[in-house]
């Protein structure tokens, strides 16, 4: 899908997955909803949930069966402690996996954290025509994936393709 010359805010969702985080102290889904505002974008809905398999998949099988949200952004529960499992909660879910996302951030991500990258399970996908992003739940992780890869992705202008048009026009799409 080819840039389009005027900006198209969209509909995002966030959600944080922790056990310890609260709203209070949840830098993560703060930095993130910051940023889409910053960007341009509408903050739809937010959300902190436990690590726990179902409870996620409540919470994104409702927000995918709404129409207003065209992005979830989720933060946490894709590492390998034995609560970490957001991947096995969401990935179910997904019509089609974006694999090159996980890819590249963990390319990314070696700049700063070395091989330890090896250790995240970043991924994204689409689900009922909503785009869905889980990065790490720390606040670096998130700028890291924010800066460099989800905000020219959401970017209606960004060349030579992005995630933009799709979503706009591809959730009242037969």
């Amino acid at each position: 899908m080819k840039g389009q010359s005027e900006f198209l805010p969209l509909n995002i969702a966030v959600l944080t997955v922790s056990d310890t985080r609260t709203a209070e102290n949840d830098s993560s889904g703060d930095y993130l909803c910051e940023s889409l505002q910053a960007a341009g974008h509408q903050l739809q809905t937010r959300a902190l949930v436990a690590d726990d398999i179902y409870r996620l998949r409540a919470v994104v099988s409702q927000w995918v069966a709404e129409e207003a949200v065209q992005v979830i952004l989720v933060t946490g529960g894709t590492g390998f402690t034995l609560r970490d499992s957001t991947p096995e909660a969401l990935r179910p879910l997904l019509d089609k996996e974006v694999t090159g996302f996980g890819e590249l951030f963990r390319a990314l991500s070696l700049e700063d954290i070395g091989t330890s990258t090896i250790q995240s399970r970043a991924f994204a996908g689409l689900a009922n025509r909503t785009l869905l992003f889980a990065v790490p739940g720390s606040t670096g992780a998130c700028r890291l994936a924010w800066e460099r890869i989800i905000c020219e992705q959401l970017d209606s202008r960004h060349r030579p393709c992005n995630f933009a048009g799709l979503l706009v026009h591809g959730r009242h799409a037969g």
